[in-house]
């Protein structure tokens, strides 16, 4: 192996420069560093806990599945084809999956300063025990190292979630999904720890091409009449039930805005026909997705579930990659968001219920000052989600805290999440979030506005009290 540099994660990583705030930010993180992980919303795959099988090699466990990875390659002119992105129309891609690893070798450079970078330096160091920097000239020697231990049965998925300390990590499945692969955990002792959660995206935008067709689905597997307004809600009811059967304890809901809706039933009724029938206007299908955000709210009322809302993705804005190779392949751009009149129709009709959940979550952060802090730091329904997506980072997790605290406090947020299809990346993403939550911590205590005691009592809550608590988990 030609030179090398060596790989090293300084202790102090992420703690403030200044003597004074890092000693401080390093006694509270000493304090909450090793407490259990809680993982109550993401993407991994339940059938790799289901099955338990051992994951296949370097690219397709690390490359493949991570947008954030092949976005930056793609962004340098490095085509998805040569990455092994898979094409819609069967074009052959490559397939070679240690040459797709040396081109990401050759490019590691490219995410220096970024989250990813803290992220994979971590994986590579914490979890294979790699010693010198990845580079063109280690690429060989990391694939070859990495392979090697994956085949071990340490490397199987449900083995390393003991050994990551993670107590529940949830998936997110469409309200079609049969859940099987979380059935199949049943009786192993890990479907407390592997749950699913409800997303109903495919059954309530009828924007999409197969909203029709999904709907009627939803119709053969409940058994209700699903072409009516009132069987259409009786069976998405139904579908909530069969998840929470399987540990869901929240739904999740990806919409393009955070517009709400509350219609007298026969308009929703009518509303509702004309999307079924494809004659609904761009307009009437947002208004029918802000429908449903209150008829999801009412239900989660009703049967106890965490209600996440996820608005603001422009989603594949890249036409010619998704058409090409379809979506969630990194052309995912923020959106500016409004909440305050938007979110009012579903406020005003569930907003004051203290025994309902739901957790907003923005890519817009100029709305944290100005609309989200004061809306969750006075509706009892409402808790604000951590810095998210393109702002899981520590200075999006930084600009969060000092944004939202003054006006939300900090029992208005809900922890951390990781949302990620990175198994591997998920101990390094939540010990990102604690050093950096140690960090804001110890400004305050360093001013005099916190005492030591109580930002360690924080520490606790932000790492591990405050997300059992919003998330409903015991």
């Amino acid at each position: 192996m030609a030179q090398t540099t060596p790989l090293t994660l300084h202790p102090d990583r992420l703690f403030p420069s200044d003597p004074l705030v890092r000693d401080i930010a390093r006694r509270l993180y000493q304090q909450i560093k090793d407490l259990p992980i809680v993982s109550p919303h993401g993407h991994t795959d339940p059938r790799w806990f289901a099955d338990d099988a051992n994951f296949d090699n370097a690219t397709t466990l690390l490359l493949l599945p991570d947008h954030y990875v092949f976005r930056m390659l793609y962004s340098q002119g490095i085509k998805l084809e040569e990455l092994g992105i898979r094409r819609k129309d069967g074009v052959a891609v490559e397939t070679d999956y240690r040459k797709i690893f040396r081109i990401f070798a050759k490019h590691y450079y490219l995410f220096r300063g970024t989250p990813s970078r803290i992220w994979l330096d971590s994986v590579f160091h914490d979890v294979f025990g790699l010693k010198v920097a990845l580079s063109e000239e280690t690429a060989d020697h990391y694939y070859d190292s990495i392979n090697a231990q994956l085949v071990k049965p340490e490397f199987k998925p449900r083995a390393l979630l003991d050994r990551f300390n993670i107590e529940l990590i949830a998936t997110t499945e469409g309200a079609l999904n049969d859940l099987r692969h979380h059935a199949k955990l049943k009786g192993t002792g890990y479907e407390h720890k592997v749950i699913t959660t409800f997303r109903p995206d495919d059954v309530v935008d009828a924007d999409r091409a197969d909203f029709s067709a999904n709907v009627a689905k939803l119709g053969q597997l409940t058994g209700e009449d699903t072409q009516s307004w009132p069987g259409y809600l009786a069976a998405l009811r139904k579908r909530r039930a069969f998840f929470r059967e399987h540990g869901a304890t929240a739904t999740d809901h990806g919409h393009p805005s955070a517009i709400t809706a509350d219609l007298p039933a026969s308009e929703a009724a009518a509303l509702f026909q004309r999307c079924l029938a494809g004659t609904a206007t761009p307009a009437e299908t947002e208004l029918f997705r802000g429908q449903m955000l209150t008829e999801m709210a009412g239900m989660s009322l009703e049967d106890g579930m965490t209600m996440q809302i996820h608005p603001g993705a422009h989603r594949n804005h890249n036409q010619v990659i998704f058409e090409r190779f379809g979506p969630d392949k990194g052309a995912d751009i923020p959106s500016p968001t409004e909440f305050v009149s938007n979110l009012k129709p579903l406020l005003q009709k569930y907003g004051n219920e203290a025994s309902l959940n739901i957790i907003l979550f923005t890519l817009d952060e100029t709305t944290y000052a100005r609309e989200l802090a004061p809306l969750a730091g006075h509706y009892p329904a409402l808790k604000l989600g951590p810095a998210w997506w393109f702002h899981d980072s520590p200075e999006g997790m930084l600009r969060f805290r000092h944004q939202v605290t003054e006006t939300a406090g900090f029992y208005n947020t809900v922890g951390f999440n990781d949302d990620t299809r990175a198994f591997f990346s998920i101990p390094a993403r939540h010990d990102v979030a604690r050093r950096i939550d140690c960090r804001f911590l110890a400004g305050l205590v360093a001013v005099h506005r916190l005492t030591e005691a109580e930002a360690a009592e924080l520490a606790y809550q932000l790492t591990y009290g405050l997300v059992k608590q919003a998330y409903q988990l015991k």
